[in-house]
């Protein structure tokens, strides 16, 4: 279960850098989260669903990988997404 094509148009538009952007860490980034915000929450009525919870973890180490990039090219860029997503404290 996919986002719904207005979420994801919302979370590209507010986090894109220029207007074509699709492809930045930071949309990726924010596309990532809100897929697995959803997943939390499915996972909270679906208990027994490892599938899923396979696919979650992916999702989670992909984010994790992209954030590192991040973190050693941009450290400014970095902290800005963590700020806007609220992904750290």
């Amino acid at each position: 279960m996919a986002l719904a094509t207005d979420a994801k148009r919302q979370i590209l538009t507010s986090n894109q850098t220029h207007k074509s952007d699709t492809g930045s860490p930071e949309v990726q980034i924010a596309l990532l989260s809100g897929r697995l915000a959803q997943l939390t929450e499915h996972f909270k009525t679906h208990k027994k669903d490892h599938a899923s919870r396979k696919g979650l973890l992916t999702m989670v180490a992909k984010r994790r990988r992209l954030l590192t990039y991040l973190k050693n090219n941009s450290p400014e860029r970095y902290q800005g997404v963590l700020q806007k997503l609220a992904i750290r404290h």
